[in-house]
């Protein structure tokens, strides 16, 4: 029998009856991420549901091609040639080619061997995008592919990665922060976390601490929160006595935060900035105050906000980005305080979003509201070493950075109200100071932030509108490393059976007190107030004609009533009675029987006369 069933097998494959989880190739993955002005097509969208922007609005943007001579002989110093190179002639280098002519040769044939293919425009362009690309490679940009981490419902105005390239945090203007992580994250692209660290403020700074552990969250409030990597909040800081004069005697910022920055040596300190026109060091192990208090230097007396700060490599200088333009630099050393060591004045013509220090110390960057970047030589702060110009910027956390070489400065731009550039992320080189390159990132959205990432070798760029917000990743599969390419290439999980839940009939989820919602405040409220008792409402004042003795009571409630007044037992004739007879009707009984105080005085009193009725009187008249 087992002979036999062997003999079966034989017949079929070894995976008969098997799923084969078959992956697709990465090639594939890849080219769905393809940006549009590296080669896809612009009038497709991925399988992914990246959006693939406009190929002629990418081409607009980038740097501009050098000018060629587009005759079909003429060639610039940089063209290549195409085909054999052309033998030299006798008159452009001297040199004798082949055996000797002839004396019947002319003098005019200058060209030995066959003649070079001639050019086309198509050459041409081919040799152009060649050119270019050659240029763009020079630095090695990962500008290839990209995804969108999206999820915001409103602009992302910060931006962190922490060291090791594995989380990735961004902030809003719709009040929440997003936390993405790289090693479970699928191609959808989803993040694990969503936290809104103060209610009705907007996050506009975010800061990996220097062992990734933990992140300072920076909002529109006057207190900043320290979390842990999994975004559980650890504590807030102080907030200050707003009623205070001197900034130095308070505890705390006494107005919004904009921004603030880790140490990145020393993992118990941070670095914050606030309106109240203060800059605070803090320790992390201690919430209710400040370590140091610096208030920058003033032209005029008053309160000038801090719009941006900046630790240095070393983490022992701390630069300023003051509201009047100015940018002031302090040295901490032994009996260091307030007064700056660099004070330049007037370095933007308006407020200064964001300042960076160079690894090497020696350069620092600035970029400002004046839609300027200007890079400055710490050695010789009088005067700037180059101001880019033409970078239009809205939005008061656009920053600048380096690459990981710090060869190349980049920075993002807003987009202008009636114009057809959108947001775009610009390349400049350190050593030349000239532009590089422009990366369309979106045509109808603004970039912010950006951060070039050393291990991960991928960018970060954050854009948005009113409307939506995003954080674009540009990479390349040849010379990023993780990040971007680990969860591209992860397909989401597909639902089983097991995966099943029937959802649950319930049937009368009120039956039991114990299964019923609380009732809201609100509710409550107005179940009380229709309560006479619990809201203690006064009794009604008495209304209308009485009857029976009782005020009131022909309005009354009683069934007996009720009945007899619709039953005709009970008449109401007061409307018809004369009210002097009503009265009169009752005289006898008042002399007969009198009641109270009347027969105390019955002797003394006069006779009572009432007066005649105006009918009596009319008929006397008469009579006479």
């Amino acid at each position: 029998m087992e002979d036999e069933l062997e003999a079966m097998r034989a017949h079929f494959p070894l995976s008969f009856g098997k799923t084969s989880n078959v992956s697709p190739p990465t090639e594939s993955i890849h080219s769905a991420t393809r940006r549009a002005d590296a080669g896809a097509s612009s009038d497709s969208k991925s399988n992914s549901g990246f959006p693939s922007l406009s190929n002629s609005w990418i081409q607009s943007v980038r740097r501009p091609k050098r000018n060629r001579n587009s005759s079909g002989g003429a060639k610039s110093e940089d063209d290549v040639s195409v085909g054999p190179p052309p033998p030299p002639t006798q008159e452009d280098e001297g040199v004798m080619v082949g055996p000797p002519r002839d004396g019947n040769d002319s003098d005019d044939d200058d060209m030995i061997g066959p003649p070079p293919p001639p050019r086309t425009a198509d050459v041409d362009s081919d040799e152009d995008d060649v050119d270019d690309e050659e240029e763009e490679n020079r630095y090695k940009m990962p500008l290839s592919n990209e995804i969108q981490l999206k999820g915001h419902t409103k602009i992302v105005s910060c931006l962190a990665v922490d060291n090791a390239g594995a989380r990735v945090l961004s902030g809003s203007y719709d009040y929440t922060v997003r936390m993405y992580d790289f090693q479970g994250m699928n191609s959808r692209l989803q993040s694990f976390r969503q936290i809104e660290p103060s209610e009705g403020h907007q996050v506009r700074s975010l800061s990996w601490s220097p062992t990734s552990g933990q992140f300072l969250c920076v909002t529109g409030s006057a207190q900043a929160k320290i979390y842990d990597r999994d975004g559980l909040s650890l504590g807030e800081f102080m907030k200050g006595d707003m009623y205070i004069r001197d900034l130095k005697n308070t505890k705390g910022h006494i107005c919004g935060l904009t921004f603030g920055e880790w140490h990145p040596k020393n993992k118990q300190t941070i670095l914050t900035s606030s309106e109240d026109g203060s800059l605070r060091i803090w320790d992390v192990n201690n919430f209710l105050s400040q370590t140091q208090v610096i208030k920058p230097k003033l032209a005029r007396p008053g309160r000038i906000p801090v719009t941006t700060c900046a630790w240095d490599r070393e983490g022992k200088r701390i630069a300023g980005g003051i509201g009047d333009g100015s940018i002031q630099i302090w040295s901490l050393k032994p009996g260091w305080g307030s007064r700056p060591d660099v004070y330049v004045g007037k370095a933007h013509t308006d407020d200064i979003t964001s300042v960076k220090f160079s690894s090497d110390g020696r350069i620092l960057l600035s970029r400002s509201f004046d839609g300027s970047l200007k890079v400055w030589d710490l050695r010789q702060m009088k005067e700037a070493l180059k101001a880019f110009d033409g970078l239009p910027n809205y939005y008061p956390q656009t920053n600048v950075a380096f690459s990981p070489d710090e060869q190349i400065i980049l920075t993002g731009t807003s987009v202008e109200k009636d114009s057809t550039i959108g947001g775009l992320l610009c390349f400049y080189d350190r050593t030349k100071l000239e532009i590089v390159q422009k990366v369309g990132i979106s045509p109808t959205c603004s970039v912010v932030q950006c951060a070039w990432h050393p291990r991960l070798n991928q960018i970060f760029a954050t854009s948005g509108d009113k409307s939506q917000g995003g954080t674009h990743i540009l990479y390349d599969p040849t010379q990023s490393e993780r990040g971007a390419c680990v969860c591209v290439a992860r397909a989401p999980r597909k639902k089983s059976v097991d995966d099943y839940q029937p959802e649950p009939v319930i049937h009368n989820p009120h039956a039991l007190p114990l299964f019923r919602d609380a009732p809201s405040r609100k509710r409550q409220r107005e179940k009380t107030l229709k309560d006479p008792l619990k809201a203690h409402k006064p009794e009604l004042p008495m209304t209308g004609p009485g009857h029976g003795g009782r005020v009131g009571t022909t309005g009354s409630g009683l069934l007996t009533q009720y009945l007899l007044k619709q039953g005709g037992m009970i008449k109401e004739t007061w409307m018809e009675e004369d009210p002097r007879e009503a009265i009169l009707k009752y005289a006898d009984v008042a002399v007969k029987d009198p009641k109270f105080i009347a027969p105390a005085y019955s002797q003394t009193q006069p006779e009572t006369i009432f007066a005649k009725s105006d009918d009596e009187e009319e008929a006397g008249d008469a009579k006479k």
